[in-house]
């Protein structure tokens, strides 16, 4: 780990005492989001020191404009840009004159800062000494509605401590900003109109190039004790921004709040000439409400999501603090109402990464969906790529494959790729299999198969004439081959060969040619739909049998074990335990070239076949390939502390699992990476409780039962999950000495439990 100030709490994140360097860390972890719109946690009055500040809306984005050294033909044009939007929080305060600038402070006491992750709000609270040496004590508490999803609300409250004092709130709208990231240090957005109407603020702007249209908004009030006080105010207009100036003289120990409504309204969801309109709905609803009903509000909505997707543990508070932030964060980002939208690596965290999407969502998130929400939930997540299928194969024809293949993009907001590393956009194409994969296991967990002739069966046609191209015939091998690729592993660029990437393709097309038969023979009038639609003819289904039965895979007989790539033995194997420690993270210490021709793996390769097919290999295979593998992986993806926990526990090795379950569940919170002030992994955070279900759990879906194998660590005295199976909710609960299982649902179900069948009645506990 790279930090330890996170106190250890069950329900909340928290930080205690002020420290300047741990600022930008903790805008990442103690951010705020509603699946709508995030925000980073910064602070609401003005802060001179070093800050990254962040406020997104979920699928609004600019096509940044290409950077590369040296332009390669089929380079996407541009990089889709998570846009930095306009600031609604601030909240800029003077006293006597002397503006509150936590940096610029003589002494800041009793820091604290909370996110309250039980109930939804971040709360931020200290005593500072001003340079004119006034004290005062600051609660600033705010959230961003689940309910009234295009609204936050902030309660700063203030209280000198020493003297009576003139207090100044300076709310105001920013639409004078930029984004950390850009390639070319422009700005992202136009300011259409600043304006005000009596105490209401707007903005309106658009971006450039993608022309998204978003009114930001903000109307305050005054109280102090807790009453409100109609104070007139002043209202200074720029180019860009709009402040309202509030004054109000303090008595000594007087408590004065304003409290901030405001938020975003945009085109994806109203008439652009109807934002202002739309604002004043959401600010008439807030006002009428008041910050303690929303507050309640926000409470109770929050308590619905948790009574499903919580996981408890006993015993570990830090491993309990870690879980839930995991699906905290996981909530906050995607909630599943708008099938326009998805979940991306930093959420609404951060602008690393860009995009909306990458192939995380396919192979980590879904299941967490699929179990802790309706499974309509995970369907729009399907449905996001089967509507972007179009634009796949416009992906592919530009690479120059044709009839209809598709290639599904490494990184994307509309469809189209947008990830401009050539050994990424290109050779990354792995992420083909995971499209079809999840159709896969959404069908598989939860039995709606009509969701392949609806819509799945075209995805998977198109992704498997991409593969059949993708192959070539090797004339030596006699076998079919895939070359110029980097798989899982992006510490190996340009290889040929790599496992995973074959073993995907093959499964691809055998899946995709066993779901036309089960549609040609089951649902007729699809099957004509599809087959007229796609002109797939016999000859090209003996093509892909062909390709698929002589795929080629990389085998030592010596080691035993499938080979990640062709020539990866001509490698210096050599573990990880063998490197000084002041060369960790390796990408952030070694040159790239250097890392390449090492043998250090970034994430699960090989073992993520391994795990994706568990059921096609025999333990002692996955054994033998985690014994040669796991030593010289690195971790220094997000993604790869799950997988190895889950395959640990498969293997019974529960001190391993238990390391890596604590590496995957506080990743951020205690920086393994050292990265996490440009935001936290929100994707690979449906692997921790992936690493928990699935790996301490041991949940499996096959022939169309829930099988369990559970397990526990040593540390933990017990732990509970619950997963909506088809409709029924099934409590499990894993301790030292038995497992209960409890049926939320309207029939019994029968399960598995260590190769045991047993029945599960309504309501009705059973002990294992």
């Amino acid at each position: 780990m790279n930090q330890d100030y996170i106190k250890p709490d069950e329900w909340s994140i928290l930080e205690e005492g002020f420290d300047v360097d741990r600022v930008k860390s903790s805008e990442s972890l103690f951010s705020i989001g509603n699946g709508v719109m995030g925000q980073r946690a910064n602070f609401e009055e003005q802060y001179s020191g070093p800050s990254f500040q962040g406020s997104y809306i979920g699928g609004v984005y600019y096509p940044d404009k290409t950077k590369v050294g040296w332009w390669k033909n089929g380079y996407p044009e541009y990089f889709a840009k998570v846009l930095n939007a306009p600031n609604w929080i601030g909240i800029n305060l003077f006293v006597n004159d002397e503006a509150l600038d936590l940096f610029a402070c003589k002494e800041v006491k009793d820091f604290r800062r909370e996110l309250n992750m039980k109930e939804g709000f971040h709360r931020r609270s200290f005593v500072a000494v001003l340079p004119n040496d006034i004290e005062i004590s600051v609660i600033a508490t705010r959230f961003l509605s689940i309910v009234e999803d295009e609204l936050g609300a902030i309660d700063f409250q203030v209280e000198v401590l020493n003297s009576d004092a003139e207090l100044r709130f300076e709310p105001y709208l920013d639409g004078g900003i930029t984004n950390t990231d850009a390639n070319w240090e422009e700005r992202f957005w136009e300011t259409l109109e600043v304006k005000s109407e009596a105490d209401k603020g707007f903005i309106l702007s658009k971006t450039l190039k993608t022309e998204f249209h978003v009114g930001s908004f903000m109307q305050s009030e005054i109280l102090v004790d807790g009453a409100k006080k109609d104070l007139d105010f002043k209202e200074s207009k720029a180019e860009d921004k709009l402040t309202f100036s509030y004054s109000v003289n303090a008595e000594k120990g007087q408590k004065i709040s304003l409290r901030k409504y405001a938020g975003y309204v945009s085109d994806m969801n109203h008439e652009r000439d109807q934002l202002v309109a739309a604002a004043k709905d959401v600010l008439k609803t807030a006002v009428a409400s008041g910050f303690e009903n929303l507050l309640q509000q926000q409470k109770e909505a929050w308590a619905k999501i948790w009574e499903m997707a919580d996981i408890t543990i006993s015993g570990d508070v830090k491993a309990q603090q870690g879980i839930r932030f995991n699906i905290f964060q996981l909530n906050q980002t995607y909630l599943g109402k708008d099938e326009r939208l998805n979940i991306g690596p930093k959420g609404f965290t951060g602008e690393k990464y860009g995009g909306s999407t990458y192939w995380d969502t396919e192979a980590y998130c879904i299941p967490f969906y699929m179990a802790t929400k309706d499974q309509k939930v995970a369907r729009n997540l399907l449905t996001y790529r089967y509507n972007q299928l179009g634009k796949a194969i416009e992906n592919a024809k530009k690479l120059g494959f044709k009839n209809g293949a598709a290639l599904y993009p490494m990184v994307t907001m509309n469809g189209e790729e947008s990830h401009n590393e050539w050994e990424i956009t290109f050779e990354e194409i792995h992420r083909n299999g995971a499209m079809v994969y999840a159709i896969y296991n959404y069908v598989r967990f939860t039995g709606d198969f009509e969701y392949i002739p609806e819509k799945g069966l075209e995805v998977m046609i198109a992704i498997a004439r991409f593969w059949h191209q993708r192959a070539n015939l090797s004339s030596e091998k006699n076998k079919y081959v895939i070359l110029g690729v980097t798989g899982p592993n992006e510490y190996e660029n340009n290889v040929n060969n790599n496992w995973y990437t074959n073993y995907i393709a093959k499964w691809c097309l055998e899946y995709t040619m066993e779901m036309i038969d089960k549609v040609k023979h089951g649902y007729e009038e699809d099957y004509e739909r599809i087959m007229g639609h796609t002109k797939l003819t016999d000859s090209e289904l003996i093509s892909w049998k062909e390709v698929s039965e002589a795929m080629y895979f990389p085998y030592s007989e010596e080691e035993g074990v499938f080979l990640q790539q062709d020539g990866f033995l001509d490698k210096e194997i050599k573990p990880v335990s063998k490197l000084d420690k002041s060369q960790r993270p390796i990408n952030q210490k070694w040159s790239w070239d250097r890392i390449l021709r090492s043998c250090y793996i970034k994430q699960a390769d090989v073992l993520q076949g391994f795990y994706f097919f568990e059921d096609h290999f025999s333990t002692k295979e996955l054994e033998k390939h985690f014994d040669y593998y796991e030593p010289i992986t690195v971790h220094e993806s997000s993604l790869s502390p799950c997988v190895h926990s889950i395959q640990a526990a498969v293997l019974g090795r529960m001190e391993q699992a238990y390391e890596f379950y604590l590496r995957t569940s506080r990743l951020d919170l205690d920086d393994y990476n050292n990265e996490v002030e440009q935001g936290c992994h929100i994707t690979s955070m449906a692997g921790t409780w992936m690493s928990i279900v699935e790996g301490f759990g041991g949940m499996r879906v096959k022939e169309d039962q829930l099988e369990f194998s559970p397990r526990i660590p040593g540390q933990w005295e017990a732990y509970s999950f619950k997963v909506n199976f088809r409709d029924q909710t099934l409590k499990v609960t894993v301790s030292m000495d038995q497992t209960r299982f409890l049926l939320e649902g309207d029939s019994a179900i029968k399960i598995k439990v260590n190769g045991e069948t047993i029945e599960v009645s309504p309501n009705q506990e059973i002990s294992v």
